[in-house]
């Protein structure tokens, strides 16, 4: 009966998929540890490693990018959490607009809002104008360090809000009605009771946006103007005009993926000490505040969602504008989006066709490891757990450079093709839906699938009929989430890409390049009402009107 149930489909099921991430994943990395070791002639040497730690200009590309992702990480919890707090516990007037607007703030590609914020805040930006033009005062430029905190906070702290607001529909209000009737109240009710409850949730989106931060591409990019981050020093050495170092930028890439290891593995340590359930049989209900405590709920909440949504409301009115070559004028047209779609129109069905392949895979392979992980678990169920956290720790110019490294020849040439990009977009994107999955099945009773497998039914028979059908809500709120990542996904696509496989983002990144700002704004336009319809078309499937991780 034991060997029955140790070999049968499923773990042919769960044997397969871990093979396919060995493969397609692990060995991939472990290649790219091999290539940091290795000279032009294939011999051992430590040449990358020392070139990096001998000059300041290397090493401090990893302080910079710390910098970075520990300053916006600490603002986006600062920011989010009470954000999430006051929408939670106070009676906010349009909430359940503005809800919808922070999730659409986040939907857009980060790199998108620092060339919107470059318009509004640059040298010759409209505000910046306005200000020197009324008040006779240049106020400071938005470029560099402070360019990309601002950019990457606003972009990613909708992020840190949806984690910690699905944390406080678990509190029950008891636990707050019990620490105000003893006299505990304002913030330090907030910091006593309610921050150690939702801590190991904050830690978990704080993990996330600390990795989103490290990986990101684009903004330093286009707003770091010379603040050099890891991202762009991986993307210079291994694709530079100086002339290709695939060692060094392997060496990079090794010490990134460990330094982003020993985060994830402190932050799980904190969690795992720090974590417990909660039953809420009475959840937090908004109260209506009156006076100075409702008045500076809304000013908050409003000059939140104001400041999140200005880059794109200012991106889709300069799709609009006439313009002169690279200068916007005076007048309104289409001019912007008949351009985009005669010369760059290829990139937006790429784009889809990418995506749908992607989401086809991520769909499928989540399913199938939540439900080994959860239903069926064993030592290789665990093993292929941690292997679907891996994508959280690499950066996604890593993992491409580590596809390009191993699948670079044959018998397994897949650079320059359409399924390299596939497979590096699924990869990425695959532990959102896991993660979803695995939530809604721990709360499917296992008796129910006990009770059809007794009355005759097969396993694949139980679970396509029975485990599938409750899964599939979790399933669409993770699908939803990858879909659209992978619709503004940079970072890795900008190293795997050809002309034939051009995206949506890496067209808009070359506009901004060449100074081509209304195609850009009018391509990024079209992006942001896809992922828009997308989320209106999961509301309407599912009746929710927000997304709680």
């Amino acid at each position: 009966m034991t060997a029955k149930k140790r070999w049968d489909v499923w773990t042919g099921i769960t044997i397969g998929i871990f093979l396919l991430y060995v493969f397609f994943l692990l060995y991939p990395l472990l290649t790219l540890l091999g290539k940091s070791f290795m000279d032009a002639d294939g011999k051992f040497t430590l040449a990358a490693f020392e070139k990096f730690f001998s000059k300041k200009y290397y090493y401090g590309t990893i302080l910079n990018s710390l910098k970075i992702t520990v300053t916006v990480t600490t603002f986006t919890v600062l920011l989010a959490t009470p954000l999430a707090y006051i929408l939670n516990t106070v009676k906010i007037r349009f909430a359940a607009a503005i809800q919808i607007l922070i999730l659409i703030s986040s939907v857009s590609a980060p790199f998108i809002g620092a060339y919107s914020w470059i318009l509004l805040l640059g040298r010759n930006g409209v505000i910046t104008n306005f200000i020197k033009t009324v008040f006779g005062f240049q106020i400071p430029d938005i470029y560099g360090f402070k360019g990309i905190v601002l950019v990457l906070t606003l972009q990613l702290s909708p992020l840190v809000y949806m984690y910690v607001s699905g944390a406080l529909k678990s509190v029950d209000s008891s636990l707050i009605e019990a620490a105000e009737s003893m006299g505990c109240t304002g913030l330090k009710k907030m910091f006593k009771i309610i921050g150690p409850l939702i801590l190991p949730t904050i830690l978990a989106g704080g993990l996330l946006v600390f990795m989103r931060a490290l990986a990101d591409f684009g903004t330093p990019m286009l707003i770091g103007e010379g603040y050099r981050t890891v991202p762009v020093l991986i993307f210079n050495e291994f694709i530079g005009e100086m002339g290709q170092d695939d060692s060094f930028a392997a060496a990079i890439s090794v010490m990134v993926v460990l330094f982003a290891t020993t985060v994830f593995l402190i932050q799980k340590f904190i969690s795992s000490k720090k974590a417990f359930t909660m039953s809420s049989l009475r959840p937090i209900q908004a109260k209506k505040e009156k006076g100075v405590k409702g008045l500076l709920a809304h000013v908050f909440v409003y000059a939140y969602i104001i400041l999140a949504m200005l880059p794109q409301l200012y991106v889709v009115y300069t799709s609009f504008l006439n313009t002169s070559g690279k200068i916007f004028v005076k007048g309104f047209s289409f001019n912007s989006y008949q351009i985009a779609l005669s010369k760059i129109g290829d990139s937006i069905f790429n784009t889809f066709t990418l995506a749908l392949f992607s989401l086809g895979i991520i769909i499928i392979v989540a399913i199938l490891v939540a439900y080994v992980t959860i239903r069926r678990p064993s030592t290789l169920t665990n093993m292929l757990d941690m292997s679907t956290m891996f994508p959280y720790i690499v950066p996604g110019s890593i993992l491409g450079i580590a596809l390009l490294v191993t699948f670079n020849k044959r018998p397994f040439l897949l650079s320059g093709t359409a399924f390299i990009m596939i497979l590096a977009f699924a990869i990425r994107r695959l532990p959102y839906t896991i993660r979803s999955s695995s939530a809604i099945l721990h709360q499917i009773s296992i008796s129910t699938e006990e009770a059809a497998i007794s009355l005759g039914a097969s396993q694949l028979k139980t679970f396509t009929k029975v485990t599938l059908p409750a899964m599939l809500p979790g399933v669409l709120s993770g699908a939803i989430l990858s879909w659209v990542s992978i619709l503004t996904e940079l970072s890795t696509s900008i190293l795997l890409y050809t002309t034939a496989t051009r995206t949506m983002t890496i067209a808009i990144y070359s506009e901004v390049l060449r100074g081509n700002y209304g195609t850009a704004a009018a391509l990024s336009t079209i992006l942001s009402v896809i992922t828009i319809i997308s989320l209106l078309i999961f509301f309407k499937i599912t009746g929710k009107k927000e997304f709680s991780m």
